[in-house]
């Protein structure tokens, strides 16, 4: 080959994007130590956006997750405008994989179960920070840790109310692949009537 990247068009992607995703996601495990890491993109109601890295937790047929404080700043930005996009990079294969759709919250079940998966230092941290809120100091949250860490001695740690997961149903994709010259490789998947339909990109 005479390029360093692996060059991606419409033929070579599978029906499915959730497919895709999952082909390009596992290609990727031996290639990053934080595969998991996703940019998230929400929007308040008068369209200003924001974006942080978050933890993808869940990939499934029905969507994409993550668990988080539904008071934080995206969580009050999905109440009032529930679109948002991820984005997915992996450097040392020169991919991207962008994801846009509406997103709701996962059932308290799901939140539970994760919830409870989590290390307990987690768990209690999730109930000591009011995420996005203003603190005073450090030191204001570590008083707080420990009053809770002597609350709970003993104890389950319950999950927060205002804390559990986020589910994005995909309604566009777009897998891009460097190549040399910024002449990259891009292909979107957007929904038809017979499942999803696949478009090459100019770069």
């Amino acid at each position: 080959m005479s390029e360093r990247w692996v060059p991606l068009d419409v033929e070579d992607t599978d029906v499915s994007p959730f497919v895709q995703f999952r082909r390009w996601f596992d290609e990727a495990a031996v290639e990053m130590r934080e595969r998991e890491a996703i940019a998230l993109v929400t929007a308040s109601r008068d369209a200003r956006p924001s974006a942080r890295m978050v933890l993808l937790r869940y990939v499934g047929d029905d969507g994409f997750g993550w668990y988080s404080n539904y008071s934080s700043r995206k969580g009050r930005e999905l109440e009032e405008n529930s679109h948002a996009a991820l984005l997915w990079y992996c450097e040392p294969l020169g991919r991207q994989i962008r994801i846009e759709g509406p997103v709701r919250h996962m059932d308290a079940t799901a939140s539970d179960a994760y919830f409870a998966s989590r290390p307990r230092g987690h768990q209690i941290g999730a109930h000591a920070s009011a995420q996005s809120s203003v603190l005073a100091s450090r030191v204001q949250l570590e008083n707080r840790l420990a009053r809770l860490d002597e609350e709970f001695s003993g104890l389950e740690v319950p999950r927060p109310e205002n804390w559990g997961g986020f589910l994005l149903t995909p309604t566009y994709f777009e897998f891009w692949q460097h190549r040399r010259d910024r002449l990259h490789d891009r292909v979107v998947y957007q929904p038809a009537r017979n499942g999803w339909r696949r478009e090459r990109l100019a770069p």
